[in-house]
């Protein structure tokens, strides 16, 4: 899972680092548009999540379980089409948005002909999740790495090819970036599909028969168990696209070096991201077979693993800024110096939460295990958007500290995040979440 995740943000990685290639501007018009796509995707990511938990504590209940698995699948797939179209209608107006957030129009307009190729990637995206999500709680999961790594290189070459021309196909710019994103999300999904309709360990649960029969008692637990992952992560992104916007009123330089930091802080969180995952389904099973001790071994192993793996990343964010900054931007060009420091001191920051983060995603993922979404939805709102952005702004602004009084209001946000649902899980049995 964990691989899988940092597969997933290596694709999008691979994005901008074409884009840097065209200089800091393409660089920022593409976290603009990134980012109010990203807003969308990682809300029906969330709606999608519910999959695996419910196929989770259904196995748990019994083991060789075909009929309710598929009927879970089924009923999340129609949920991730419901959400689509009206994303769709809601992304195309991109540069209407950007313009309305007081972004500069420049910016806007090219950030607006990159979403136009990027937003036909939402619908296989999340169908391709749903499966991941599948496969996981199945605890065979390769198949989504395999998948998600073979389309890395697919995503470069469509993205070379059609960013500047390349294989005989027209210079299509910000908008070929889009694009290639898009038939990379394609790949994923059609991928995918076909191995679980190939292999014999996946096709007993015949996931494409009987796929339009309804049955409305399981898509009302989709959007029971879903909806408030989806905006709980809504909140998470949300705060961090915010953040981004900030930076577009701050400057140009602060915008471009935000988009490289966050990226490389996106690719550090996807492990806490992938353990939280793996224990949503652990102690899934555990709370179908109705055992506590069991619902604590894997969430407390969870959170053991993530805060190591925490203690690493932040040394590695200290002793090599430049080199991971380096990555995105060409420092040698004297063009790039003033977005290339502002990047090297945002993650400076970064390095300081990576405890807090890997808590609140560790903790989020365990309380998904014993389906508890609602309270862990309201502590979103609280730490993300009352502390993350009310520090971050008050620090930026009226205290004068630019983009780095942003970046600790993060820190901030995501500390207060950590600290509720740590001490929520803590306290599962006392408030019932657990079954006796």
């Amino acid at each position: 899972m964990i691989a899988g995740n940092v597969a997933w943000s290596a694709i999008a990685a691979s994005d901008l680092l074409l884009l840097g290639r065209r200089g800091a501007e393409s660089v920022a018009a593409g976290a603009l548009a990134i980012n109010l796509f990203h807003a969308l995707l990682i809300f029906g990511m969330g709606l999608v999540t519910a999959a695996s938990p419910l196929i989770a504590s259904e196995r748990g209940r019994r083991r060789n379980s075909v009929r309710d698995v598929r009927r879970t699948v089924h009923q999340t797939l129609r949920a991730a089409l419901f959400f689509v179209l009206p994303a769709w209608a809601l992304l195309w107006e991109c540069e209407a948005i950007l313009r309305a957030m007081g972004q500069a129009p420049d910016l806007a307009r090219e950030a607006g002909q990159l979403m136009h190729g990027l937003q036909w990637a939402l619908l296989p995206f999340l169908c391709f999740t749903t499966l991941r999500n599948f496969i996981a709680a199945l605890e065979r999961p390769v198949w989504g790495l395999i998948i998600m790594l073979a389309a890395i290189p697919i995503n470069v070459a469509a993205g070379w090819a059609l960013i500047f021309g390349h294989f005989g196909l027209p210079e299509l710019g910000l908008f070929g970036a889009g694009l290639a994103s898009s038939l990379s999300s394609c790949f994923l999904f059609f991928g995918l599909l076909a191995v679980i309709l190939l292999d014999r360990r996946f096709r007993r649960y015949r996931l494409m028969g009987r796929f339009w029969t309804r049955d409305r008692e399981r898509h009302r637990q989709v959007w029971t168990l879903g909806l408030p992952i989806a905006i709980t992560l809504g909140f998470e992104t949300t705060v961090f696209n915010a953040s981004a916007f900030l930076m577009g009123l701050i400057g140009r330089d602060s915008l471009a070096a935000h988009a490289v930091a966050i990226q490389i802080a996106a690719l550090v969180f996807m492990v806490p991201m992938g353990i939280g995952q793996a224990a949503t389904v652990r102690v899934g099973i555990a709370y179908g077979k109705r055992d506590p001790a069991g619902v604590g071994r894997a969430g407390w192993l969870a959170l053991m693993i993530g805060t190591g793996f925490a203690c690493c990343a932040a040394a590695l964010l200290v002793l090599m800024p430049r080199t991971l900054v380096s990555a995105f931007l060409d420092l040698s060009n004297p063009a790039n110096a003033r977005t290339a420091t502002l990047a090297i001191s945002f993650l400076s920051i970064a390095a300081l939460f990576q405890l807090v983060d890997s808590a609140q995603a560790v903790g989020a993922g365990v309380l998904r295990g014993v389906q508890d979404t609602k309270v862990p939805m309201i502590f979103a709102l609280v730490g993300y958007w009352v502390v993350g952005i009310g520090v971050g702004t008050l620090l930026a602004f009226p205290f004068g500290m630019a983009g780095v009084g942003i970046w600790l209001g993060l820190a901030s946000g995501l500390g207060a995040v950590a600290l509720l649902l740590i001490a929520r899980w803590t306290m599962r049995e006392r408030l019932g979440l657990v079954p006796d």
